[in-house]
C-alpha cells in the first residue's frame, strides 16, 4: 500500500472514530458545499443511481425509492452539495411514487429549464449550486401553489428535524419547533 493510501486510510478511520464519538460531527460526513464537486469526487461519493440521476438526468423507478413515502419531519437537501431544497412541511402524496412538494424552501435554490425529452414538454428542475438534475415541476399540484415538484429521491438527502442543528442546518430548526 502506498504512503498516500495509508495516510488516506488513517484519515478516514480517524474521521469515522471521531464521528462515532461525537454526534454533532455528522454534518462533516455530509458537508454543505459552496460549489459543485468535480465529477471524480461525485463518482466516489454517490451511489450509481444517485450519480445517474443527478449527473446524467436519469429517473429512478416510482414507488421504489427512499423518500416517496417518507412522512418524517425535516428538510431535503441536494445530495451533491447539501444545499437545502425542500421541507417536509410542503411535501404531499401525489400518487406518482416520487417525493412531491408544493414549493421549494428557497426558490433561488433551484433552476428551471425546458425539457422536451421523452416526447413531453416539461420543466426540468436542477439545483442551483450543484447543477444536479432533481426532477420536474408540473402545474397540477394542490393549493397553495398549484405546483407539483416531482423529485427523484436519489437526488436528495433527508435531514430529520432533530438533526438539523447537528448537521449544520440550524436556521431551519425553528420551522419544526414544537409550539
Amino acid at each position: 500500500m502506498s504512503a498516500r493510501r495509508t495516510a488516506l486510510a488513517l484519515v478516514f478511520a480517524f474521521a469515522a472514530c471521531a464521528q462515532a464519538s461525537d454526534a454533532s460531527a455528522d454534518h462533516r460526513a455530509h458537508p454543505i458545499r459552496a460549489s459543485k464537486p468535480s465529477a471524480a469526487v461525485l463518482e466516489k461519493e454517490l451511489t450509481p443511481i444517485q450519480y445517474a440521476v443527478t449527473q446524467q438526468d436519469a429517473t429512478e423507478p416510482p414507488f421504489d425509492n427512499a423518500y416517496w413515502d417518507n412522512h418524517a419531519a425535516g428538510i431535503y437537501v441536494d445530495v451533491t452539495t447539501g444545499q437545502p431544497l425542500f421541507s417536509s412541511q410542503d411535501k404531499y402524496d401525489s400518487g406518482t411514487g416520487w417525493p412531491s412538494f408544493t414549493r421549494p424552501i428557497n426558490p433561488a435554490a433551484l433552476r428551471e429549464k425546458p425539457d422536451g425529452s421523452a416526447g413531453m414538454d416539461r420543466t426540468e428542475v436542477r439545483s442551483r449550486i450543484g447543477d444536479a438534475h432533481l426532477g420536474h415541476v408540473f402545474d397540477d399540484g394542490p393549493r397553495p401553489t398549484g405546483l407539483r415538484y416531482c423529485m427523484n429521491s436519489a437526488s436528495l438527502r433527508f435531514v430529520p428535524a432533530d438533526q438539523l442543528v447537528a448537521q449544520g442546518y440550524r436556521s431551519y430548526a425553528p420551522r419544526f419547533a414544537r409550539r
